[in-house]
C-alpha cells in the first residue's frame, strides 16, 4: 500500500498506522470519511481540535504507553489517553527518534 487520502486532506501511509497526515490546515469539527481505510473502526473521525498542515490526526484511540504508528512504523508513545480525531504531538505524544534510552523494537 502507497498510502489512502482521506478527504483530499489527510494521508494514512499504511494499514496498521494510527495517524494520518493532515495535508492542509484542517479545522475542528469536520469529519473525515474514514470508512474503508483499514484499521479504523468507524466510518468517520470528527476532529476535536485545529490540526495544522503536516501534523498528525488520531485515528484510533490510545491509551497513555501505546505505540503511535505512522508510515507502518512506532514514531512515538502515548504520552496521556488520545482520542479518534485529537491532534498527536509533542503534549500527548513522546518521540522515539533520537532516544538512546529506548531499546530498538521497544514502543
Amino acid at each position: 500500500m502507497k498510502g489512502a487520502v482521506i478527504d483530499d486532506v489527510a494521508l494514512v501511509m499504511t494499514d496498521d498506522d494510527t495517524v494520518a497526515t493532515a495535508l492542509a490546515d484542517l479545522e475542528a469539527g469536520r469529519d473525515l470519511s474514514v470508512d474503508g481505510v483499514d484499521g479504523c473502526e468507524r466510518d468517520s473521525v470528527t476532529l476535536r481540535e485545529d490540526v495544522p498542515f503536516g501534523h498528525k490526526v488520531a485515528l484510533t484511540a490510545m491509551a497513555p504507553g501505546d505505540p503511535v504508528y505512522k508510515y507502518g512504523e512506532v514514531i512515538g508513545e502515548a504520552a496521556a489517553a488520545i482520542d479518534p480525531g485529537e491532534w498527536v504531538h509533542t503534549h500527548n505524544c513522546e518521540s522515539r527518534r533520537g532516544r538512546g534510552d529506548v531499546q530498538e523494537g521497544e514502543a
